[in-house]
């Protein structure tokens, strides 16, 4: 990849270059992506984001808004999707100093971020700047971290004298709500892992493969933990996808009467 990344390097807004996501922690499979994450303070101009890309790349999206400035393109010489995301570092500054040094939970995946600092491989960083933050990190699992994460997540699962996540089920399923039900299901697991990280002290990886890295990084675990995951979800059911394809196809006809 040195051929893109030494034309990110180039451009004079970039103060620092990762690669990152499951490639780095080792989690990766055959479907994943790489992941590369660039820093400015200012924004990576989109021009030169497009001059870059397309000299590469057969198949892309470029100045994509839908979950943070970012682009994906297919890299041609290795047929491999590349996610580029484009970070703020003074944001980036922030959530490291409130997770780690001011010990501010939240609502579910608390700790994801400094879980993908963590397993940064830095490829520019002539200031240090994003070296530094990785050291910054690399004491102890605060206490009062671990304490406020469990506090808040489990008062949102269920110890909330009002709309905790399982009220919201519970009225859900009265209701016959099923799409509110799916939705608090997913927020309630989101809270239950994030306890579960907490406990064992250990960062947060994000939303893909949490059962198995639960299992193989996590000492302390719920009794018939993934048992009880399996039944509450039910999947993957084997018509999941016809199902979505023919909601999609079915929508897609009712958009071209008002488009």
């Amino acid at each position: 990849m040195n051929d893109i990344l030494n034309k990110f390097i180039e451009i004079p807004e970039v103060q620092a270059i990762a690669i990152g996501g499951s490639n780095t922690a080792k989690t990766s499979d055959s479907s994943s992506d790489i992941d590369i994450y660039i820093f400015s303070s200012n924004g990576v101009p989109l021009q030169k984001r497009e001059e870059i890309i397309k000299k590469v790349s057969s198949k892309y999206e470029i100045g994509e808004e839908y979950f943070g400035s970012g682009d994906e393109f297919l890299y041609n010489k290795t047929n491999t999707v590349m996610d580029m995301m484009y970070w703020d570092i003074n944001w980036f500054e922030n959530i490291v100093e409130n997770v780690w040094i001011k010990h501010y939970p939240s609502n579910g995946y608390t700790t994801c971020f400094l879980y993908t600092l963590k397993n940064f491989k830095i490829i520019y960083d002539p200031n240090n700047w994003l070296t530094n933050l990785q050291t910054k990190i690399k004491t102890e699992y605060p206490q009062e971290l671990q304490n406020n994460i469990i506090k808040r997540n489990m008062m949102l699962m269920k110890n909330k004298p009002f709309a905790s996540y399982y009220e919201q089920i519970e009225k859900g399923i009265k209701r016959k709500d099923i799409n509110s039900v799916n939705h608090r299901i997913s927020a309630f697991l989101a809270s239950y892992f994030d306890v579960i990280f907490a406990i064992n002290k250990q960062l947060h990886p994000g939303e893909k493969r949490l059962i198995k890295y639960a299992k193989d990084n996590c000492k302390l675990l719920p009794k018939d933990f993934e048992k009880n995951i399996t039944k509450l979800l039910i999947q993957p059911n084997s018509e999941t996808l016809s199902i979505l394809d023919e909601m999609f196809d079915n929508l897609s006809f009712v958009t071209t009467e008002i488009i």
